[in-house]
């Protein structure tokens, strides 16, 4: 690479870390990619703007980046720590254990990390009890609500409840009702946290397949000394160098 290029590409850099200090992080995205497109092997771009992703919760294309800056540089702690705040974020807690301990065994000195890793594993311990616990207070809650009915029907002019089993039995079946919704709640808090880690929106949408079917092909003859295109086909040229 050049130095016009090395010039560039800091110059987008730092372009891109101001506007991360002011908050503007989908600025601060474009400032970076434009540099990767320059120097589409520097890693800590590519970290940069996994940050970018993270701050405006998109999630898939934050961990696309985190991955890129591994496999560009697996001894590179950031990276690690860059793929472990995107699990954090996405309630990925035991993946980002692990994406922690790995940062902190490539930089073990750093105090950040290891508060991150502790805290990581106190929210998982958190989350084991309460899928627990959880399921056994909507137990709980329906076995109140069955008492309650209970009595509300002794009180009645023509009490339907006229056996002590019938009392129990369906005590009980209101309490394992509330066990039961209880534990499908906490199933579909779950579900719902990997919706989240979906593949978003596309920020920089490509030429669609439309407009690469309609691109001329290389193996046919020129028409034209000077052909025309549309502005889809032109930047798509201009991409392969074409222009």
């Amino acid at each position: 690479m050049d130095s016009s290029n090395e010039k560039s590409v800091s110059f987008l850099k730092e372009q891109g870390n101001a506007c991360v200090k002011d908050n503007k992080f989908e600025e601060a995205v474009l400032h970076y990619s434009h540099a990767i497109k320059i120097e589409p092997d520097n890693y800590s771009l590519y970290s940069n703007r996994s940050y970018a992703f993270l701050k405006i919760q998109q999630y898939s294309l934050a961990m696309e980046d985190a991955l890129t800056t591994i496999r560009l540089n697996q001894n590179w702690a950031k990276g690690y720590f860059r793929k472990a705040e995107v699990e954090l974020a996405t309630f990925r807690y035991e993946d980002a254990y692990l994406s922690y301990k790995q940062a902190l065994v490539l930089q073990p000195e750093d105090n950040y990390i290891s508060e991150c890793l502790r805290k990581t594993g106190n929210i998982i311990k958190r989350e084991r009890k309460a899928d627990e616990q959880i399921p056994w207070v909507g137990a709980g809650v329906g076995l109140i609500c069955g008492v309650v009915i209970v009595i509300a029907d002794m009180f009645t002019a023509t009490p339907t409840l006229n056996h002590p089993l019938l009392m129990v039995i369906l005590t009980m079946a209101i309490a394992m009702i509330g066990f039961g919704i209880a534990k499908l709640g906490r199933w579909y808090q779950h579900l719902q946290r990997e919706e989240m880690y979906k593949p978003s929106c596309d920020l920089f949408p490509e030429t669609n397949k439309k407009d690469e079917d309609q691109l001329p092909d290389e193996s046919s003859e020129p028409i034209e000394k000077s052909p025309r295109y549309t502005k889809a086909q032109a930047r798509q040229r201009f991409k392969k160098g074409k222009l």
